[in-house]
């Protein structure tokens, strides 16, 4: 297998995982808002999908999810079985946090790659990267009529994927595979958001006078 199509397949597959994860957190997140099955659907997917979406219309490039309906389906069958298994057991709220994590970090490194392969600039790619991974979660809180989590005073959120972004460009330029920089890149991602989930690492934010 030459090396540019295991980049293509590593790709790939990083995408069906990232898919499947933000699927999840969106039907977690709907749980709380008490959804059917079509609501519950309709917000995993768009939690799923969004971020790509943006990424690929900003580069215009064909979207993802219509050149393979695999993305869709993966959707689909990850947010339904998290519908089912959420209703059967009590979960907790914040439960859905996470597995966030985790689609955040999946959906950056692989934006940011996306974006490098189509020779974006490299301030570009670590946008395109930064808004692969947090869209889908402000289109989430969004339709559960909640303030989107990069909004809120809070934890690091959108700067952790930007770093993310950043990491995998980085590593890129020192001659590091382009698989290699992902993990790099995701693995800074979901550190730096867990950490901040922990120990409550906040940015600067205005003050109420």
């Amino acid at each position: 297998m030459s090396p540019a199509l295991s980049v293509d397949l590593f790709l790939y597959w990083l995408g069906i995982a990232a898919v499947a994860v933000n699927a999840l957190t969106g039907v977690l997140d709907a749980q709380r808002k008490e959804m059917d099955l079509v609501g519950a659907l309709l917000v995993g997917t768009a939690t799923a999908l969004g971020g790509g979406t943006v990424r690929d219309l900003l580069l215009d490039r064909n979207v993802f999810w219509v050149v393979d309906q695999t993305y869709l389906l993966t959707s689909f069958a990850a947010g339904a079985l998290t519908f089912f298994i959420a209703r059967r057991f009590n979960l907790p709220e914040r439960l859905f946090l996470i597995p966030d994590a985790v689609g955040l970090a999946l959906f950056t490194a692989l934006g940011t790659q996306v974006a490098l392969q189509w020779h974006a600039p490299w301030l570009v790619a670590s946008l395109m990267g930064m808004t692969t991974g947090v869209v889908g979660g402000v289109l989430r809180d969004i339709l559960c009529n909640d303030v989107p989590l990069i909004f809120r005073k809070g934890e690091l959120y959108a700067s952790a994927a930007w770093l993310g972004a950043l990491t995998v460009i980085g590593l890129g330029q020192l001659g590091v595979t382009p698989m290699s920089a992902a993990w790099g890149g995701m693995a800074v991602t979901l550190l730096l958001r867990l950490l901040a989930m922990r120990y409550h690492i906040t940015l600067p934010a205005f003050r109420s006078r």
